[in-house]
């Protein structure tokens, strides 16, 4: 009998469990958004699967649409979810499920805009109704621009409207006067002859952020899922950053996965403020500025009861910074900014050769 479980000990060494060995296989979501369409052509061309393989884990990408996709990260269905910062406040990490920002992609810098029929004004919205997505950022961006302009939200009417319909409603009925929407719907509304931009994400730069957010958990036991997947998105984006024919083949392969043209896609991607190097991801994320502008955001979250309907305070979720300093509960911290593995990559420390 000794013998035996000194063979099956032995063995173990050897040819170790799924469960000893670590998890091996992820799902990770991504939705429809300029800054997000890369992750579509790192699964499509292979590049995922190349840093994945360097690794020795496999990576499914999964197309969702935006909410639904969140709540199958929220219901840990998939490992990781591209979303915003606002989102991952108010969702997974108001809920308790401790989320790490591995990689900051990008900030809206007029993306999501205010746009306007009869020549209104930002004072002008004051008594009319605004159509957009309730509890989104377009309702955060509605109210930072009401506050930066001396007005308060109760002074408008929200009209809660679905993102599916907010184009062609507004559109089709003239006695619409406001609409707040993001990309594409605010191309596709400003076309039009009377529409005027009163007020953009670029007014308030780096308040809405877009960021692949992985299970703290499950990327503390698993970084060849970090290393992979931060290899893999400096990798499109050194392609994006170039010009000529290579980044236009790539920027097509984007746009015709996003269902516009490539003109159209390199229009949005000019109100994106895509870091396109790791170094530009992580001396933002380090900044005090981060702070300043996620403390806009948890305050918006806090005043509509996106924090729990028992939040007692804006501090009731805990956000760590890179350098250990916490934003609100240092009991309850959920949500972190984690520049380890962007730093890995500007130091070439990720490698798939």
């Amino acid at each position: 009998m000794k013998k035996f479980f000194t063979l099956l000990f032995i063995g173990l060494l050897l040819f170790p469990t799924a469960s000893m060995a670590g998890k091996t296989k992820f799902k990770v979501a991504w939705s429809i958004y300029a800054g997000w369409m890369p992750w579509d052509y790192a699964d499509h061309s292979g590049i995922i699967k190349k840093w994945a393989d360097a690794y020795d884990i496999e990576i499914d990408m999964v197309r969702m649409d935006y909410i639904p996709s969140i709540e199958a990260y929220v219901a840990k269905q998939v490992d990781g979810c591209v979303m915003t910062n606002m989102e991952c406040l108010d969702m997974p990490s108001a809920s308790g499920i401790d989320s790490t920002a591995l990689i900051i992609g990008d900030y809206s810098n007029g993306n999501d805009a205010i746009l306007v029929r009869d020549g209104l004004d930002i004072n002008g919205l004051k008594g009319q109704r605004v159509s957009l997505v309730e509890l989104s950022v377009s309702h955060y961006l509605l109210v930072r621009a009401l506050q930066k302009n001396g007005l308060k939200e109760k002074d408008v009417t929200v009209i809660n409207t679905s993102d599916s319909d907010i184009a062609p409603v507004f559109l089709s009925d003239d006695s619409q006067k406001v609409v707040v929407t993001w990309n594409p719907m605010v191309m596709q509304i400003a076309q039009n002859p009377g529409i005027t931009n009163i007020f953009s994400s670029a007014d308030i730069p780096g308040e809405v952020i877009d960021m692949m957010v992985v299970n703290t958990k499950t990327l503390s036991e698993n970084p060849a899922l970090g290393k992979a997947l931060t290899g893999a998105w400096y990798e499109v984006m050194q392609i994006m950053s170039k010009r000529g024919p290579i980044a236009n083949k790539a920027l097509t392969t984007m746009a015709d996965a996003a269902g516009c043209s490539l003109v159209e896609y390199k229009n949005q991607v000019k109100t994106t403020a895509m870091f396109y190097t790791p170094q530009a991801a992580v001396e933002y994320t380090t900044s005090t500025e981060l702070r300043e502008k996620m403390n806009f955001v948890r305050e918006f979250c806090f005043d509509h009861g996106l924090l729990g309907e028992n939040a007692a305070s804006v501090d009731v979720v805990g956000i760590e910074y890179p350098d250990g300093f916490i934003q609100g509960d240092k009991d309850e911290v959920t949500f972190r900014f984690n520049t380890t593995y962007m730093q890995m990559a500007a130091d070439g420390k990720l490698k798939a050769d």
